[in-house]
């Protein structure tokens, strides 16, 4: 428990890279796919890093979930990076597949910690990651352009939820060894 929240500062800085990442997207909705590429590469490196930095002072059950997921998230960045004149499609498809995939493991972190912290934004992070990249699939022929102010939004609702998150495992440190959640019964 005291790694976790020793690392509380990691989602903290994951979480605002995904709001500044979809202030961006909203702000700039006619930024060209050649820049959101850049953007949404440099996001998932710098995610992937802090993820793979996070697992090495995270809880035991769920430190291959957050290697899996930095690296998975690095690959996509470098992916995107190596090849910037994909296609729209191609970049909604990568997006869409990295969504799912982060999500799922914040949904399966989530569960594992449920059971030590009951730490239930980690499902809703995920839940929504999910949920963004199914919709990607579902509807890819709104165009990437047409996509971004759903890219920005989301991407600030993860953020958000992120560093909620930070902050519940900053306080779980403060509170000590023993200290549960749970009010005391007097009986």
């Amino acid at each position: 428990m005291d790694e976790l929240s020793r690392s509380w500062w990691v989602y903290l800085v994951r979480g605002i890279c995904a709001i500044v990442f979809g202030l961006l997207a909203i702000i700039w909705p006619a930024i060209t796919i050649l820049a959101l590429v850049i953007v949404f590469g440099a996001y998932a490196v710098v995610d992937g890093v802090f993820a793979l930095f996070g697992s090495g002072r995270g809880a035991s059950g769920s430190r291959g979930w957050m290697i899996f997921y930095g690296i998975v998230s690095i690959l996509t960045g470098i992916v995107v990076f190596v090849w910037p004149g994909i296609t729209a499609l191609v970049l909604l498809f990568l997006i869409a597949i990295w969504a799912i995939v982060s999500g799922v493991l914040e949904i399966v972190a989530g569960i594992r910690l449920r059971r030590t912290v009951n730490e239930w934004m980690f499902i809703v992070s995920g839940a929504l990651s999910v949920l963004f990249g199914v919709l990607l699939f579902v509807w890819p022929g709104a165009g990437a352009l047409a996509v971004v102010w759903l890219i920005g939004i989301m991407a600030i609702l993860y953020g958000i939820s992120l560093v909620v998150l930070a902050f519940r495992v900053k306080a779980l440190g403060s509170r000590g060894p023993g200290v549960s959640d749970a009010t005391p019964r007097v009986t």
